[in-house]
């Protein structure tokens, strides 16, 4: 790194250069910081065998810490969180210190039509090694808990023999893909992107040119008008579009993301073949590993280079660094109102029916795996893909099939026809297993779907809820009709579970970022009084056609606080 010049008083000293963002192109190929260490002392991917050989076979505490806390996580393993730590000790103590001696385990999905046989491996997996854990994440993953680092070897032989796979689904890698649940069948499809996602998935996962990104690199792609998986908070998005001339490609959006520093992704306004996908692809993994921000995790993700670079000169290092040719300009495809999450009977254009089915906040378990393997099977169904909103679709049944094959599901906890309550809200894995959580989320959630069922049973708009346990927005917090982000809040002089509100985000035709009310915190157990308050405000002051989230931008701060009571609402 270049050495700042000494301070002097006189005024001619020439200004003091900033210092490295650790950017491998500009020639800072040195660690900043203890993660970049232990990544150049050995690379992630190598702790798949010490896993087989070592850890599996001492046990637990046998691993080393830069593997445990560091390694493990490119082969889609994090430790637990220990029991009897409340949310004031997250960030507070050791990280040893909050680690139980089990894992949470990812399984990528990476938009892939999974047959029973598949569907099958995962539910038994989650019977046999997980205690019947098993939650379908807003990444499109099947997640466990209680993983003993012993049984790890067998799951994976079972994962390998299904042809699915945990590697790199956490960690500073190329995470797990979003892919439209409905690619190949949907009537109103613009183009079918499932080749390139599996061409990328052939060159790129689990090739050691990158296995050493900055941080997380988050994937998504749809020739589904409805931008059914969250282009705008992916860090690379190639979302369906029509040349004029040359028909139906992908366009490219670079740099999206929440957290703490939510930004939406920037379009290009391109055209590109499906079958140069992959290449372009690799040419923004590329920047993002070249002159991705190395110095502070903090401003280690994508969008804070896209941010700085602007999106003209992000295509033009595009272009003329990686790709060597110039893409083709075309105006980005319209967004829709709003993206559809496939819940329900749809015709497939085959002829065939497709079936979107909602658990509840992404819970299930293996033994509703297993269930749902065998309902695939019984009813001929070509297999199920998870969703980017924590549900699935079954694909390939035939009209008769249809209302059989849901009553079969319905037996196992499976539904087509939800709730508005239960179909549109979401929750991260919450205090209960995660680390990083302040609150309670999966229990706390479905307790108020619960409590909406009952209060507003017949809400005639689609209105969505997100439900975090801390800031890191993994339920998409910011981009929700209700965001709520845990912390403890301050009641009748002691500290409890709670949640900050945003109000009126979302994805699509208004995408933004919801609004924050000023120093307004909502206890948890206030929630669902003051969730069903809100709501019946919006039902009682809302102009002809108006959304939700059109209200929060015009409504009174009273109303949105849930404080001033309207004469009309009952």
């Amino acid at each position: 790194m270049t050495q700042a010049p000494a301070r002097t008083t006189t005024p001619a000293a020439r200004p003091r250069p900033k210092r490295g963002e650790g950017q491998w192109a500009l020639g800072y190929r040195e660690p900043l910081n203890a993660n970049e260490q232990f990544k150049k002392d050995d690379d992630a991917l190598n702790v798949r065998q010490r896993i087989i050989d070592i850890y599996s076979v001492r046990g637990f505490d046998s691993i080393d810490p830069n593997d445990l806390r560091g390694r493990m996580r490119w082969m889609g393993l994090y430790t637990q969180r220990a029991e009897g730590f409340d949310g004031g000790k997250t960030a507070t103590v050791d990280p040893a210190e909050l680690d139980a001696p089990y894992f949470m385990l990812r399984v990528r999905s990476d938009g892939a039509l999974l047959g029973a046989d598949a569907v099958r491996a995962l539910g038994t997996i989650g019977v046999d090694f997980a205690r019947d854990t098993a939650d379908i994440t807003d990444r499109e993953n099947i997640q466990y808990h209680w993983i003993r680092i012993e049984d790890v070897p067998a799951i994976w032989e079972r994962l390998d023999a299904a042809g699915l796979s945990s590697i790199e689904a956490c960690g500073d890698s190329p995470r797990p893909f979003l892919g439209s649940p409905v690619a190949g069948v949907a009537a109103d499809e613009i183009i079918d992107g499932s080749s390139a996602l599996e061409e990328i998935k052939r060159r790129y996962i689990g090739n050691p040119a990158f296995s050493n990104l900055p941080r997380k690199f988050k994937t998504a792609l749809t020739g589904h008008p409805s931008h059914d998986v969250a282009p705008e908070v992916n860090d690379v998005s190639f979302v369906g579009t029509v040349h004029p001339e040359l028909g139906p490609g992908f366009d490219l959006w670079v740099g999206g993301g929440l957290s703490t520093n939510p930004m939406l992704a920037q379009k290009l306004g391109v055209w590109i073949a499906l079958e140069d996908v992959p290449d372009a692809w690799e040419g923004v993994a590329s920047i993002f590993r070249d002159y991705g921000y190395r110095r502070l995790r903090s401003r280690a993700r994508l969008k804070f280079l896209v941010a700085d670079w602007g999106v003209e000169k992000f295509r033009e290092v595009l272009e003329t660094e990686y790709l060597h040719r110039t893409l083709v300009d075309c105006p980005s495809p319209a967004s829709p109102d709003r993206s559809s999450d496939h819940i329900g009977v749809h015709r497939q254009k085959d002829g065939r029916c497709y079936v979107g089915l909602a658990p509840t906040v992404g819970r299930i378990s293996g033994t509703v795996l297993v269930g749902l393997a065998d309902a695939l099977e019984e009813f001929g169904a070509a297999g199920a893909r998870f969703t980017a909103h924590q549900k699935l679709v079954v694909l390939g049944l035939e009209e008769a099939a249809v209302e059989p094959f849901l009553a079969r599901v319905e037996q196992v906890g499976l539904t087509a026809r939800p709730s508005n309550w239960r179909r549109n809200t979401m929750a991260c894995t919450g205090i209960e297993f995660c680390k990083l959580a302040i609150v309670d989320t999966k229990d706390r959630a479905k307790a108020l779907i619960a409590e909406l069922e009952q209060r507003i049973p017949d809400l005639d708009v689609p209105i969505t809820v997100n439900v975090n346990g801390c800031p890191n927005a993994c339920a998409r917090t910011q981009v929700a009709d209700i965001g709520l982000k845990g912390q403890l809040v301050t009641h009748e002089g002691r500290q409890v579970e709670g949640f900050q509100v945003h109000l009126g985000g979302a994805l699509g035709l208004g995408a933004n970022f919801g609004r924050k009310l000023r120093a307004h915190k909502v206890t948890s157990e206030g929630l669902g009084d003051y969730v069903t308050t809100v709501v019946r405000h919006y039902l009682a002051d809302r102009l002809d056609g108006e959304s939700f989230a059109d209200w929060v931008v015009r409504a009174d701060e009273e109303l949105l606080r849930g404080e001033q009571q309207l004469e009309t609402v009952s």
